[in-house]
């Protein structure tokens, strides 16, 4: 299985935000900019409340 996707609770403002699991770059909240995930290499560590996987389109 190539990856999945991930929607990720930001603690600090509480947006909720599609990542993808293996992300290759940092990511950050698209509203306060805060790291929502870090490239590890393979899965990502991912710092905040993952709330939930959702299914492949």
């Amino acid at each position: 299985m190539p990856g999945a996707y991930l929607r990720v609770k930001c603690g600090d403002c509480e947006n909720e935000q599609i990542v993808f699991e293996k992300a290759a770059s940092l990511v950050g909240c698209a509203v306060c900019g805060t790291t929502l995930a870090t490239p590890t290499g393979g899965k990502a560590e991912i710092e905040h409340e993952i709330v939930e996987t959702v299914e492949a389109r």
